[in-house]
């Protein structure tokens, strides 16, 4: 076992060496051939799996794009670090979607290592990141649930549990799933729940996590969040979010648009991780693609939950628009 890791090892240093002298020090494949001690086809291959696995990024940005300037006005407004994917004036809401899932899968195999915790939070989009990932090996890595599930439809598990296995496929990681509603019917309940050994099993590794990967949620829209539209809300629930000016959730934890939570009756009874929870893990990836989804975004940065921010260019223009209005008024 432990030759078969020196050599994955030894195989991932290859990789990168031959990709930092072809893209950073712009040598020949000849001459990195020679270096490496090996044939140019055997370059070749290196360079297109460093493509494949996400470790090399290629981006074309035509010259009319907003996305960098306005990419630094949203990163100094929020400190974050944020990536714009520049997308067509024409394009549909499922095509900016799938160009921020693509971008933001290639960026997680990019980050996510070995020996690393990965904390993923179900959604719509976040769904969309699962089938664009790419096979990345990886020794003693864990991916685990962030939120709960199941609702009074359905437990849940056949949704999230696909969506969470398909990072542990993709990256060889021990996937731990969180047996809970997505919110308890009581406060009390997720209380005592919260105390139970199989519960707080996976509270643990939420805590070791290196990376956070999380959208946010929406009311409504062309692509509504799957939290509103999949049955985890009551009648009496949808009445509470709008008499508390709710205008969205990430992790399944309610936001108003000022980011304010703390004092929000649903939030007694979900099971995701609170801003102020996601805010110890090193590093919060949210991915975003839709117009609905700026008032909600605004308020998920207003609380300093983001640490990065994967955003297509339409929704970055509008965010940045609407975070101006703002601060005019």
């Amino acid at each position: 076992m432990q030759f078969v890791q020196n050599v994955g090892m030894e195989r991932e240093e290859t990789l990168l060496a031959a990709a930092s002298m072809y893209y950073l020090q712009d040598l020949k494949m000849e001459t990195i051939a020679g270096r490496l001690n090996m044939s140019r086809s055997s370059v070749s291959r290196l360079l297109k799996q460093a493509r494949a696995s996400g470790l090399v990024e290629i981006q074309l940005r035509p010259s009319s794009t907003r996305a960098l300037g306005v990419g630094h006005q949203i990163g100094s407004r929020f400190g974050v670090e944020v990536s714009v994917v520049p997308v067509a004036d024409t394009a549909t809401p499922a095509e900016r979607l799938d160009q921020v899932a693509v971008t933001a899968a290639r960026m997680i195999s990019a980050w996510f290592g070995s020996e690393m915790v990965l904390g993923v939070a179900w959604g719509t989009t976040v769904g969309a990141i699962s089938r664009h990932l790419t096979r990345k090996a990886t020794r003693g890595s864990s991916v685990v649930q962030l939120n709960g599930a199941a609702n009074y439809r359905s437990s849940g598990v056949e949704y999230a549990g696909s969506l969470i296995s398909r990072f542990g496929e993709a990256f060889g990681a021990t996937v731990h799933l969180f047996p809970v509603p997505a919110f308890f019917d009581f406060a009390e309940t997720r209380q005592a729940m919260w105390r139970e050994r199989s519960v707080a099993r996976v509270l643990d590794v939420q805590q070791r996590v290196d990376i956070a990967l999380f959208s946010v949620g929406s009311i409504g829209g062309e692509l509504p969040s799957h939290v509103y539209s999949a049955g985890y809300l009551g009648a009496e629930d949808e009445i509470a979010l709008e008499v508390e000016k709710v205008v969205g959730d990430v992790c399944t934890v309610f936001l108003r648009a000022d980011g304010s939570y703390e004092d929000l009756s649903l939030n007694l009874r979900a099971t995701g991780p609170t801003p102020a929870e996601l805010r110890k893990m090193p590093r919060r990836v949210c991915a975003v693609a839709g117009d609905s989804k700026v008032v909600a975004l605004s308020a998920a940065l207003r609380t300093g939950a983001v640490t990065h921010l994967i955003i297509d260019e339409q929704t970055a223009v509008l965010l940045a628009r609407y975070t101006e209005d703002r601060q005019a008024e």
